[in-house]
């Protein structure tokens, strides 16, 4: 799918979801530079969120409960606690799974921070980078929709 059908079905699903649009691109853009099939192991949030002790090897469910999936980077610990039902994570990289799955973490994510977008991206990236709200939010602009 090319990054132009890519923007137009995030801004669709931002508009569904009560999302600024281009906060919900400037994300996508941010986490997975429009790759649908990005995917990437995030060791320090397997060992805080998904096995702290590790007394045993982990198991593939949760190894990719640690792993960020898709446009959005949504990691599987994220979107199970969301319901998610496929038997694979890796369902998440399919733009019209991952986008849907993405913009309503990001909704979660903002309701949670009373609508302030900084603390919403926080949120979003776990806390781990204190640049990633700047970062993101100066994505923004690109995807302004222009009023007539």
């Amino acid at each position: 799918m090319d990054p132009e059908s890519l923007v137009d079905q995030v801004k669709q699903q931002a508009t569904l979801y009560g999302v600024d649009p281009a906060l919900a691109c400037a994300v996508a853009e941010q986490e997975s530079g429009w790759n649908c099939w990005a995917i990437r192991f995030e060791p320090a949030f397997e060992r805080r969120y998904i096995h702290p002790a590790l007394p045993d090897a982990p198991t593939t469910e949760e190894m990719t409960r640690a792993m960020s999936f898709g446009l959005f980077q949504v990691m599987g610990e994220n979107a199970r606690a969301m319901g998610f039902q496929h038997q694979f994570l890796s369902a998440l990289c399919d733009p019209d799974i991952g986008i849907s799955v993405g913009v309503r973490f990001l909704k979660k994510c903002l309701d949670a921070a009373g609508g302030d977008v900084t603390k919403a991206l926080l949120r979003w990236n776990g806390g781990g980078n204190s640049y990633y709200p700047s970062q993101v939010m100066a994505r923004m602009a690109k995807y302004q929709t222009v009023a007539q």
